[in-house]
């Protein structure tokens, strides 16, 4: 049975919970403040922490920054009647796994407890393990771990092809940070030490690509100036990423495609094979089966980049993470523009999570820094955004009140669920409702 460490000053509702968890066969032992809770956690070993986040002698923020220090971190549940998105940001910055609000839906406690532990199972590895994850991971500073399904998926399947030497082909939409991912399985790689050099194939022009992959000899042809090292020497050892590889000439493919197979290429001009040791990884936002198909893509390059295939899944279908990325993108305003923006108004929060962001990614970094530098408060707010985004908070409004029709209501929520095979999470975010309202609407309609 999993233990719960139950922190909570009131009383009543810490005995009410505590008689609710262990009724679904968990043990619990509850604490009244971070003292003790603290004490608790040395002498005894837990498998959650649900904290409340007003405490008689802090706060629950100050009690997860004391676990995460610690040498066997548990996942930390922070609940609270104040319930604001910048403590949200700021608990999940600090590593909270959830946070709900009171009052709470019994179900939705359940719901993430079991997610909450089941990430703790996922993750149960040697502190020396983590340590040295810790150490890999840390130049990556623009791939933010979400909390999303799509994005614990993304993440798994990097952990799973990043030990390999296995070529990667990378697909999504533009925007989405197809080379961040790229770099992540470079930097979890035994070859992390090693160079990691990004191609970009769009802006090489075709009369030079056999230069810039292989290199070339001085005077080998007009305008060879000097000795070039090309991209596949570059890379020798490490990780050659090549972005939107759909836009190579048929000429370069078969180019690529000999140089894959012998691992030798021979600069321009040059009668030396060189040898080269290297892991490929490829991103297109294109079909690249539809182009095979066409005849545009050579079939046998396509297996060879395809050894294992991974989706970078669109901002729209992350929107748990929305406000971990808002959060990092501001941050890193910030320090370009010399700013000090500490966060969102409200109504900015809710247009971000209604807006479809079509530029994924790199449109809400944009939307962000052009902002941040508009900003002349500490908050962002709703007359600093582009128009178009302006345009969704009208837009939503309508939206909303067409769901409170009480004709449709019941019928919109029924087909939500079937569409996600019962999953109350993604139904809510598809009802473009939070899970609370969600509870409470079943609730009403007597959902089961």
């Amino acid at each position: 049975m999993k233990g719960i460490l139950l922190v909570e000053d009131d009383v009543a509702f810490s005995e009410m919970l505590k008689q609710f968890l262990k009724r679904h066969k968990y043990v619990v032992e509850v604490s009244y403040n971070i003292k003790n809770a603290l004490q608790q956690l040395k002498n005894q070993k837990y498998d959650l922490v649900f904290t409340d986040l007003r405490l008689p002698d802090g706060d629950g923020i100050t009690l997860l920054k004391q676990i995460k220090k610690s040498k066997d971190p548990v996942p930390v549940v922070l609940m609270t009647s104040y319930a604001e998105v910048s403590t949200a940001v700021q608990a999940m910055k600090q590593g909270a796994f959830d946070y709900i609000s009171k009052p709470f839906n019994p179900d939705e406690v359940l719901e993430v407890i079991s997610n909450a532990l089941e990430e703790k199972s996922d993750n149960s590895t040697s502190v020396s393990k983590k340590k040295e994850e810790k150490t890999i991971n840390k130049p990556s500073t623009d791939f933010i771990k979400g909390i999303s399904s799509s994005s614990k998926v993304l993440y798994e399947y990097i952990d799973l092809v990043a030990p390999t030497d296995m070529s990667v082909l990378i697909t999504g939409e533009s925007g989405t940070g197809k080379e961040v991912v790229a770099k992540t399985i470079h930097l979890k790689s035994s070859r992390k030490d090693k160079p990691f050099i990004p191609v970009d194939c769009g802006a090489i022009p075709r009369e030079i690509a056999s230069s810039e992959f292989f290199g070339h000899k001085k005077g080998s042809f007009t305008g060879a100036n000097d000795d070039k090292i090309g991209h596949f020497e570059s890379a020798n050892g490490g990780t050659l990423f090549l972005d939107e590889v759909g836009n190579l000439t048929y000429e370069n493919q078969i180019q690529l495609l000999r140089a894959l197979q012998e691992r030798k290429i021979k600069p321009i001009g040059s009668s030396k094979e060189i040898n080269v040791d290297i892991r490929l990884i490829t991103a297109t936002n294109e079909d690249l089966l539809l182009a095979v198909e066409k005849g545009d893509f050579r079939e046998d390059l396509y297996h060879r980049l395809n050894e294992f295939s991974i989706k970078v899944p669109n901002l729209k279908d992350r929107n748990d993470d929305l406000i971990l990325y808002a959060d990092f993108f501001l941050n890193k305003s910030n320090q370009q523009l010399n700013k000090s923006v500490v966060g969102f108004s409200k109504s900015v929060l809710t247009i971000f999570q209604n807006y479809q962001w079509p530029g994924n990614l790199r449109e809400l970094s944009n939307v962000i820094k052009r902002a941040t530098l508009l900003t002349k408060s500490e908050i962002i707010d709703v007359n600093v955004l582009p128009s178009e985004l302006i345009a969704v908070k009208e837009n939503s409004a309508t939206l909303s009140n067409k769901f409170s029709t009480k004709e449709n209501e019941k019928v919109l929520i029924i087909n939500a669920l079937e569409e996600v095979d019962n999953n109350k999470t993604k139904a809510a975010k598809l009802l473009n409702i939070t899970r609370k309202t969600l509870y409470n609407k079943m609730k009403e309609y007597n959902l089961n």
